[in-house]
């Protein structure tokens, strides 16, 4: 079944399976195909299944659609086509037409006797089979001809392959090569469990029209030769094969050939392919010896498995660096997260202990201070959780038609005593009327208090005079809002700049941030398709702005992002 998956980006290691005549793409819970990334449109395409084609049309949306690298408005997705929307990165995967994936019938490896009369004709080892393409010349001459053909297919597997990270998919697409390259009726490929160091079998095929048994039965011996040798082996009759004992399991009832070779990576055999033809006797009768396998064939099968073996374990090395990385980043999140909440704790212990020492003596001074600073640590506790909350949670911000003047007129009344406790001059500049507007006045409002408590914090340390200047800007002609927070304090040094909206980067002294304020307004502003910029000069101060789109009631409907999604760090004057 063709499908999507999300190499990178939110939803990364995601798999998508396309059912249906249209399949729609966005960040809205309405599409098949929910991506969660704020750069991606509410209904940013939908793919168009035609006949056994598919179609990729971009909807209009904001930051488009671009597959291979280039922008697109209508594309026909081919297998193996990287797909981008937004910060998101997929690949679409669709499996050749001309084989049978979903077979109803399953894999026995046979180690019974009477139960194989194939024989191994050849055995060739990877290094053999890759000198098959050394000597290739030009010329006309068959062999000349066939070599190339040979050549053509490794490129186009090794392309193919290329193109893959998800084993399953690989899978699949290793069988619809051989299955369109290779005279195969039915096919296997079988994984070595690395707890059982068994061949589990993954992947079974057979060719439209091939007589399907309800069991694919495969010879233990021919297994058990192909991993111990390291060899890729061509079976046929084996009933005049001395190299085998009447009573192993090679003989099975019937006439097959079969071609099993091993999938031999960098650091040894991760599973076998196995592939065969099923003859009628009459059909044996009159094709006398002529077989349809041939070495070449063999040789053809070893360099593909040996291409499918590399690409295997490079998948595995992905999602172990990908879960690697996983483990890295959440170790990271707990040591600082427990840094944060040790020296929260030391200050409710600290106060806590001001309020014992004020009740045994009675005294209600010192009994004040200390609640002071239990209060303080509460707030900052409740600060930190509300930001992992919202930093960690993909949320639709809860529009509703809003007051943007009242919503600072409350960021200043609920500021206005910390600044006058840092000798901050905290005011408001109003720049022309502001009518009431679709927003998350609560998402928004988080926002702004972050900015503006580190606009406090940063000129707290200043000489005087210190100040703080909230300016609110509507533009109707644009359909834009601005929402700046500018401050005189010491600036952010350049090599900064880039780093303060990452998680956990504070650039406040001692313990005082939690690095979760600046991603946390990002985040926010980002869910309302806006963006969130800042300039900074040493020792002259630093302004955050907000752009955010201005959307009057009478006008609401779906908010897409912006036009680059992202935040933009301008360099110092």
């Amino acid at each position: 079944m063709p499908s999507l998956f999300v190499i990178r980006g939110n939803d990364q290691g995601t798999r998508f399976e396309l059912e249906g005549s249209t399949i729609t793409i966005g960040r809205d819970s309405s599409n098949q195909v929910q991506l969660h990334d704020t750069g991606v449109s509410r209904h940013h395409a939908e793919i168009k299944r035609v006949e056994n084609r598919f179609l990729l049309v971009d909807l209009n949306s904001s930051n488009g659609t671009l597959v291979n690298g280039k922008r697109i408005q209508e594309h026909w997705l081919t297998s193996g086509d990287q797909i981008q929307m937004g910060r998101t990165l997929m690949l679409f995967t669709s499996p050749a037409e001309d084989a049978q994936p979903e077979t109803p019938w399953n894999v026995a490896i046979s180690s019974e006797p009477d139960e194989d009369r194939s024989q191994i004709v050849s055995a060739l080892k990877q290094e053999e089979g890759s000198r098959f393409f050394a000597n290739a010349v030009v010329g006309n001459d068959p062999w000349t001809v066939q070599a190339r053909r040979n050549l053509e297919i490794m490129y186009h597997t090794a392309l193919a392959i290329s193109h893959t990270v998800d084993i399953d998919q690989l899978l699949n697409r290793i069988m619809d090569l051989i299955f369109q390259w290779v005279e195969a009726d039915r096919g296997c490929i079988m994984l070595i469990d690395p707890e059982t160091n068994r061949l589990v079998p993954k992947v079974l095929r057979a060719r439209k029209g091939a007589e399907r048994p309800g069991k694919l039965i495969i010879s233990q011996t021919i297994l058990d030769y192909v991993r111990e040798r390291n060899e890729g082996v061509l079976t046929s009759d084996a009933r005049h094969d001395e190299r085998w004992d009447s009573g192993a399991s090679i003989f099975q009832a019937g006439i097959r050939e079969a071609i099993c070779v091993p999938m031999q990576g960098r650091y040894g055999v991760v599973g076998v392919i196995y592939i065969d033809t099923s003859m009628s006797p009459q059909e044996m009768v009159r094709r006398g010896n002529t077989n349809k396998f041939t070495e070449d064939h063999l040789r053809l099968m070893i360099a593909i498995a040996h291409q499918a073996a590399l690409a295997i374990e490079d998948t595995h090395y992905y999602s172990a660096m990908v879960q690697a990385e996983r483990l890295a980043a959440i170790g990271q999140t707990i040591a600082t997260l427990s840094h944060h909440i040790k020296n929260i704790l030391q200050g409710i212990r600290g106060g806590s202990y001001l309020i014992e020492m004020g009740l045994n003596k009675h005294d209600e001074e010192l009994i004040r201070k200390g609640w002071t600073i239990v209060e303080k640590n509460q707030a900052k506790i409740s600060g930190l959780v509300m930001d992992m909350l919202t930093f960690s949670k993909e949320r639709e911000p809860d529009l509703q038609p809003a007051d943007l003047n009242q919503l600072i007129a409350d960021v200043i009344e609920l500021m206005q005593s910390r600044a006058e406790e840092c000798n901050v001059e905290l005011t408001w500049k109003q720049e022309g009327p502001i009518p009431v507007l679709i927003f998350d006045p609560e998402g928004i409002h988080r926002a702004v208090l972050n900015l503006v408590t580190n606009a406090i914090d940063a000129t707290a340390e200043r000489p005087q005079p210190r100040k703080v200047e909230i300016t609110t800007r509507y533009d109707e002609a644009q359909g834009k809002v601005w929402i700046t927070v500018q401050d005189n304090g010491p600036g952010i040094p350049p090599e900064l700049l880039d780093k303060i909206f990452s998680p956990f980067v504070s650039v406040k002294k001692g313990t005082k941030g939690t690095g979760l304020g600046l991603p946390v307004s990002q985040k926010i502003v980002q869910e309302h398709g806006g963006r969130l910029s800042v300039e900074s000069v040493i020792d002259q101060g630093t302004t955050f702005t907000i752009e955010l789109p201005a959307i009057r009631p009478a006008e609401a409907g779906p908010v897409e992002s912006s036009a680059t999604g992202e935040m933009h760090a301008l360099p110092p004057e």
